[in-house]
């Protein structure tokens, strides 16, 4: 369960550097930026998610 904890860190890093990505591509119309932003939306949502239920999981086999 201790690799559970620190693999979902690794959305939040996914998540800055298509936020990097995107402001990068802002300057420049041909590129698509909204995608870049978007990628970083759901890993922002996947970090919660997989926090929550990290959590939860944690919490019920403390119960046992």
């Amino acid at each position: 369960m201790g690799l559970v904890k620190y693999t979902q860190y690794l959305y939040l890093i996914i998540a800055a550097a298509f936020i990097y990505d995107g402001i990068t591509k802002l300057n420049d119309p041909a590129n698509n930026y909204w995608l870049s932003f978007v990628i970083a939306a759901v890993s922002i949502f996947m970090f919660f998610f997989r926090r929550k239920y990290a959590k939860k999981f944690d919490d019920h086999y403390k119960k046992q």
